[in-house]
């Protein structure tokens, strides 16, 4: 009888030792979870590069009869007579009816180092009681920042994403078309003043401040610099000193591009409006019970018409029907939450026992003054 053996494989075609080692470290690494860091540049200001805002008045002209009533919004029709006045065209004493014209505020945004003749986009809205801007042009209007001087000059005409239209027993508005833009429709005229290059030192600002952050971000650049050149001074800002020798953009772009882990509290946001609920990763519940339900009672009225039946005396009346239902919440248990359980632990264990978002915020807040919430609660 003959038997049959099985091939195996020589040593030279068996894998080596050092490759098997590295694909079971890929595995390793591949299947770890990777933690969320974040850039510098997306956690964190610099100080002086930062936008202004902007602010004007102006006419909006052109409109297809949509303007503001000049008896309504006296601001409209005097602002029109002053410009037509600087023009040379005097009507004060004149009858002006026109609803072709709107006040509008004119706003924008003055991005760092815009330079004179850069154009930035602007935004307009109505002041009167104008039906649309669509198809107006906006005059010429200053826009002003906060120091009262003039950075930029808008005109142009304005695009309006909504419509309105209707007659005497319908209409119907979408959108908002009192509110418009340009874009590009202001030319800046007044450059604000920051030589960035010629400072010896700069501050970065954290948009969350945190000790914990702040120590990261400092321990990150000196160790990618490899020299002391960052201090945090407090959570929120950060002492960076710029070498005599090294270009201030440059260095600037190799910090932004350095990778930290923010921290963050824990912290629970409630929208009472809205019922929304926030819940960061670092919320922790100790050992707690909860119990939930709501006596609900809902009275129902559907009236019925009783008539009197044919060729018989009587009058048609309506009589009451009332329907009332009781819901006393009996189905609803008694639940545990364990101690020091996860988000993820929580929010299953409040969706087990079938409560609505309202009514966890009222949970959320008495296990917080109960002393088991571990976490901050913020309400909106």
């Amino acid at each position: 009888m003959t038997r049959l053996s099985l091939p195996y494989p020589s040593r030279s075609a068996l894998p080596p030792v050092w490759l098997v080692a590295v694909l079971a470290l890929s595995l390793l690494v591949l299947s770890a979870p990777a933690q969320a860091t974040s850039r510098i540049k997306d956690i964190v200001d610099i100080e002086g590069v930062r936008d202004n805002m902007l602010v004007g008045y102006g006419l909006v002209v052109g409109l297809n009869g949509t303007g503001d009533s000049l008896g309504g919004s006296p601001f409209t029709r005097e602002s029109l007579i002053g410009m037509l006045e600087r023009l040379g065209v005097n009507i004060r004493d004149t009858g002006l009816d026109t609803d072709n014209v709107a006040a509008v505020m004119v706003t924008a945004t003055l991005p760092p180092f815009a330079r004179q003749g850069t154009r930035i986009d602007v935004q307009t809205s109505s002041l009167g009681d104008a039906g649309s801007l669509l198809g107006g042009q906006l005059l010429v209007t200053p826009l002003i920042g906060a120091d009262g001087e003039v950075y930029a000059v808008a005109q142009g005409p304005v695009t309006v994403g909504g419509f309105s239209a209707g007659g005497q027993a319908a209409q119907v508005t979408q959108g908002v078309p009192t509110a418009g833009r340009i874009p590009g429709g202001a030319i800046v005229e007044r450059e604000i003043e920051f030589a960035l290059a010629d400072r010896d030192r700069l501050h970065l600002a954290l948009r969350n401040p945190d000790f914990t952050t702040a120590t990261r971000i400092t321990r990150s650049i000196n160790d990618a610099m490899g020299t002391r050149l960052a201090r945090a001074s407090d959570p929120a800002t950060i002492e960076l000193r710029i070498p005599p020798d090294r270009d201030v953009v440059g260095l600037i772009t190799a910090i932004e591009q350095l990778t930290v882990d923010p921290d963050q509290p824990a912290r629970v946001v409630i929208d009472e409006s809205t019922g929304v609920i926030v819940m960061g990763e670092n919320v922790r519940v100790s050992t707690v019970a909860i119990a939930q339900g709501n006596l609900t009672v809902r009275v129902t009225e559907t009236p019925q018409v009783v008539q009197p039946n044919p060729l018989a005396e009587g009058d048609t009346a309506v009589v009451p029907r009332t329907d009332i239902a009781v819901d006393t919440g009996e189905g609803r248990q008694l639940g545990i939450l364990g101690q020091s359980v996860s988000l993820q632990d929580l929010v299953q264990g409040l969706n087990a026992l079938g409560v609505s978002p309202r009514d966890m915020i009222s949970i959320l807040q008495s296990i917080k003054a109960a002393g088991a919430l571990q976490a901050e609660i913020a309400v909106m």
